[in-house]
């Protein structure tokens, strides 16, 4: 009977940990937030945006929306993502990133207590001379992982030559 109760005691521990980091690790806000759209009266469901600057590449800034639900394990997969330079582009930055065609991860954030995350990877085409930046879940959605692209191309930039 004791053993029963302990399973009990340890079951209710691990709702409440899950819980208290739905509720505060996936939907506090991050530093990068800029906007934050409510859905209605009646839903926990609101758009985020978050402004990132790309680390290496700091000419470029990407705005990244997707919903984000407060009482929820796990937030939607879909994401919207547009990049655009807002500021200089050089060659050295340039020579500074990932060059492989599976690009480099700049940033990730959790959309769930359970393994879920969204990443943005930046991609060069060097044929074209753009910067692509691909926004995408790592979990499996109704049968599809969830992405959406941006590109930056570098015509008229200092990294251009």
């Amino acid at each position: 009977m004791n053993l029963r109760n302990d399973v009990k005691k340890r079951n209710k521990l691990f709702i409440a940990g899950a819980l208290l980091l739905a509720i505060t690790g996936v939907a506090g806000c991050s530093d990068s937030e800029v906007g934050d759209v409510s859905l209605g009266l009646f839903t926990t469901k609101d758009i985020k945006i978050d402004a990132l600057v790309d680390p290496i590449v700091t000419g470029v800034t990407c705005h990244i929306s997707s919903i984000e639900a407060d009482l929820d394990f796990s937030d939607p997969s879909d994401s919207a993502i547009a990049c655009r330079q807002t500021g200089p582009i050089t060659a050295e930055m340039l020579a500074n990133i990932d060059k492989s065609p599976s690009g480099d991860v700049i940033f990730r954030k959790s959309k769930s207590v359970f393994f879920k995350n969204m990443k943005l990877r930046r991609i060069y085409d060097e044929e074209s001379r753009t910067l692509m930046y691909l926004s995408y879940s790592t979990k499996e959605t109704s049968g599809s992982y969830k992405h959406s692209l941006s590109t930056v191309p570098l015509w008229e930039t200092e990294a251009f030559n």
